[in-house]
């Protein structure tokens, strides 16, 4: 199958540079919105089938125009919410953003037993992670919209993809409405088809002065 996943419009924690993985949330700022509304257009013809969302607010309200454009209802899977950030939640000062790209990074490294400070460990990260992609393939449709988070798509996205190293998405960006493109299958693997970073519907939707640590480089 082929798996688009979408990263959320832009919130205000995006903006302020706040670590918040909290469920539900919250909301999307207005440009936040404009992001989602430009979904449809930008990925009409990409034969999606169904469309998946996290428990957080800000991934279903991303999803809703390209939800009512298409005339699908999104699913609801917990397991595709944001990386916790235990201990660092609501922080934005150097060491807290530090500490919870650090223990990203490792897990991408390959260290998967070390916990998020206060949090799950990468090895719970994957484990309900892959759960859910694994939902979304039991669905049984050929293309589907994964709405998701920065930090878990770049993180899952390269550890799951066959043809990139597991560091990969912490070299890369990944903006608010940017799309990680895969296919294949839990059981026999996964490709990366494309890693568009930027928001889809263009350079008048990048917002270039958001501190969003969960979206830059690691």
């Amino acid at each position: 199958m082929r798996l688009l996943l979408i990263r959320h419009g832009q919130t205000p924690a995006n903006v302020d540079g706040v670590l918040d993985a909290v469920v539900p949330g919250p909301g999307l700022t207005e440009l936040g919105q404009r992001q989602a509304d430009a979904l449809p257009a930008a990925l009409a013809d990409r034969g999606i089938e169904r469309i998946f969302t996290s428990t957080m607010v800000r991934t279903q309200i991303t999803a809703a125009p390209l939800a009512a454009a298409l005339g699908l209802e999104p699913v609801v899977l917990p397991g595709l919410r944001e990386i916790e950030a235990g201990d660092t939640q609501g922080k934005r000062d150097k060491v807290s953003v530090q500490l919870y790209i650090s223990t990203v990074h490792g897990w991408s490294g390959g260290d998967r037993s070390t916990r998020m400070p206060g949090a799950e460990s990468g090895h719970e990260f994957f484990a309900r992670y892959d759960d859910a992609i694994r939902q979304v393939e039991a669905s049984g449709v050929a293309v589907a919209a994964v709405v998701s988070h920065g930090a878990a798509i770049r993180t899952w996205a390269s550890a799951a993809a066959h043809n990139t190293p597991d560091e990969f998405g912490t070299k890369r960006h990944l903006e608010n409405t940017g799309i990680v493109e895969l296919e294949g299958s839990s059981a026999e693997g996964w490709r990366l088809v494309d890693w568009e970073g930027e928001p889809v519907g263009g350079e008048e939707l990048v917002d270039r002065t958001a501190q969003d640590p969960t979206g830059e480089r690691f």
